[in-house]
């Protein structure tokens, strides 16, 4: 309760928890949808936002409002596993590298420094049109989760590196503590503002890189996320037509979103830091 309350008092991390847990909500509701996200024409096309239709609907026939519910939903589904499974990825390479130096050290970073200077969009690109007939949300995800540990991997490698030459890792390997347990109790701990503040970026990267690649049309534009909403409303030219409710739904959505994520990783991140920590108690 301690932790809940000293997080709450940064205005940042309240802003945040507010919206996303709104966010989560309107991406639980989509279980009571009435309709079916994949159908067009179950409601009348383009009626503005009123009573009946919260949101309006659009030009394929689709109430916006249980559109943007699976649209949410699916974008969370899709950066999670992103995030998560890149986190996985770059916490090996990062611990291992960094704790083992030497050759390892060298060929791990050799590949991570090739994911970041190589043009990652177009690969993805390349890859997103060969695997698009088997595209889905998990597939996504994965495709996704392979170029987002590069940068992670060496933050963590870094810190590894500097944690290998202190004074408690040397008497915690001359008083016999295994590998294993040496990363889980002591530098784990360590890592865990970097690993948290770069998993709440993660899942926002995966969401923007998704929408980008929705823009272009290289995922499956029948399944519902923000990118291929947004696809569909640019597609149908809604802004210029005065269908600007189809349009601004799935903009506002991710900008609250990104704006969300950013200060709750800012926010986590300084309350983990011990500097601050040390901090606050001081004050």
């Amino acid at each position: 309760m301690n932790v809940l309350r000293d997080l709450f008092r940064d205005y940042r991390f309240f802003f945040s928890f507010i919206v996303l847990m709104l966010v989560l909500i309107l991406a639980f509701m989509s279980i009571f949808s009435p309709y079916d996200p994949t159908l067009w024409n179950v409601v009348p096309r383009d009626m503005k936002p009123s009573a009946e239709y919260w949101f309006g609907t659009d030009s394929n026939g689709q109430d916006i409002f249980w559109q943007a519910t699976f649209a949410v939903r699916n974008s969370l589904i899709i950066s999670t596993i992103a995030a998560l499974v890149s986190r996985v990825i770059a916490i090996l390479v990062g611990m291992v590298a960094g704790y083992t130096g030497g050759t390892t050290d060298r060929v791990l970073m050799f590949i991570s420094d090739s994911l970041l200077v190589i043009p990652l969009f177009l690969i993805m690109v390349m890859l997103a049109m060969l695997v698009r007939q088997y595209m889905n949300l998990v597939v996504l995800g994965l495709l996704l989760s392979f170029f987002g540990w590069a940068w992670d991997a060496r933050l963590i490698r870094s810190t590894i590196l500097s944690l290998r030459e202190r004074e408690f890792t040397r008497t915690a390997v001359l008083s016999g503590t295994g590998t294993v347990r040496l990363v889980l109790n002591e530098y784990i701990p360590f890592t865990m503002p970097l690993i948290f503040s770069t998993l709440i970026n993660n899942i926002s990267w995966a969401i923007g890189l998704e929408i980008t690649l929705a823009f272009l049309g290289l995922v499956n534009l029948n399944i519902p996320t923000l990118g291929t909403m947004l696809n569909w409303a640019i597609t149908y030219q809604a802004m210029f037509l005065g269908r600007w409710w189809w349009i601004l739904t799935p903009v506002f959505l991710s900008l609250f979103l990104f704006i969300a994520l950013y200060w709750l990783s800012v926010s986590i991140s300084e309350y983990l830091d011990p500097r601050t920590r040390i901090q606050r108690v001081g004050a």
